[in-house]
């Protein structure tokens, strides 16, 4: 007779995410469950623990141990931007970096400088390896093609806050300027100058949120003075867009005596092919930038923009970031802007 000799069936050990799916909340969820966390109403972390003891779960003490270990660091991602150098980094998010490095000193945080291309694996769990407490995104690429690594960036209870449109419905906690106030004020002072013709030089749509709201408060300006405005011209933020830009602007015959460019850097550019032109600014154009980047104060002539404070932006990012990795739930922070009148206008 020939027996038939089977491999016994070893049981698998339950996880956090078997009790997330029997009890209907997320991973994260479970985690700060069966941690004792504040921030779980008692209705889920008694679903939760129901969930947990059905399924025979038992903590280890020394993984929750490890998990909960602060590594003191936060993880700062920079994303790949066109630039004429061969930084590929927005100038002004470099700005930003001192008040960055200062702020996490302060709150005895160390920095962790990691520079991301948009097509590489950037929403991997720092968390889970320890590298860093928790991260702070500077730049984004195209919000709708992102949104999905942001969205599973929350899905894992990763703790992380990033620069961008703090305005409702967007994902995660941001910490931004006042975008359409700047556009408002920009258009604003155009119109106290004497100009009507004006046109815009960006690119607003959803897929960069905070261009968006710049074009709507400068439109607002426009339409409370009676102008209905039409003349727009797609331009990123580097100086040889805001260069084609004008050479756009001309070739198709569109009269204007000023222009409110997206950035400082579309600004620069826009300028210098004025020049090249034969115009004068502001004689004959007058410019607004955005940003208040060195570049444009050391510009000839030196350009009107709408200034962020990139200081309060350090601070308020290392500290809304902070608030998240100890289980607090900061809201989005929303900064102020102010108008800086220099000679392009």
């Amino acid at each position: 007779m020939q027996r038939t000799f089977r491999r016994p069936v070893t049981q698998r050990r339950p996880t956090s995410f078997d009790i997330a799916a029997l009890a209907g909340v997320s991973q994260p969820t479970v985690s700060r469950a069966l941690s004792g966390n504040p921030s779980v109403s008692e209705e889920t972390r008694a679903k939760v623990l129901a969930a947990a003891r059905e399924l025979n779960y038992t903590v280890d003490k020394n993984a929750s141990g490890l998990r909960r270990r602060q590594s003191k660091t936060i993880a700062l991602l920079f994303f790949e931007d066109p630039t004429p150098d061969d930084t590929l980094i927005n100038p002004f998010y470099l700005s930003m970096l001192g008040s960055l490095t200062r702020a996490c000193a302060r709150a005895g945080y160390d920095l962790l400088i990691s520079f991301q291309q948009l097509s590489g694996d950037w929403h991997v769990d720092y968390e889970d390896s320890r590298k860093a407490d928790g991260i702070i995104l500077l730049g984004y690429g195209d919000y709708l093609e992102a949104l999905p690594r942001l969205e599973q960036l929350v899905d894992q209870g990763t703790h992380f806050v990033r620069w961008g449109a703090a305005r409702a419905g967007q994902v995660g906690t941001t910490v931004g300027s006042d975008n359409e106030r700047g556009g408002y004020l920009a258009g604003q002072h155009l119109l106290e100058r004497g100009h009507k013709e004006i046109a815009f030089l960006g690119t607003a749509t959803h897929a960069t949120p905070e261009y968006l709201e710049r074009y709507r408060g400068f439109r607002r300006a426009l339409e409370e003075a009676g102008i209905d405005h039409r003349l727009s011209i797609d331009a990123t933020a580097s100086e040889e867009s805001g260069r084609d830009a004008i050479r756009q602007l001309r070739e198709s015959g569109a009269t204007f005596d000023a222009i409110f460019a997206i950035n400082d850097l579309t600004a620069i550019g826009a300028m210098r092919a004025l020049h090249d032109e034969g115009l004068v600014v502001p004689d004959d154009v007058a410019i607004v930038g955005f940003d208040d980047l060195a570049a444009a104060r050391l510009a000839e002539p030196a350009i009107t923009t709408i200034a962020q404070d990139t200081k309060r932006a350090g601070d308020a990012l290392v500290e809304t970031l902070i608030a998240k990795i100890e289980e607090h739930a900061p809201d989005s922070v929303l900064l102020p802007v102010e108008l800086v009148v220099r000679a392009s206008s």
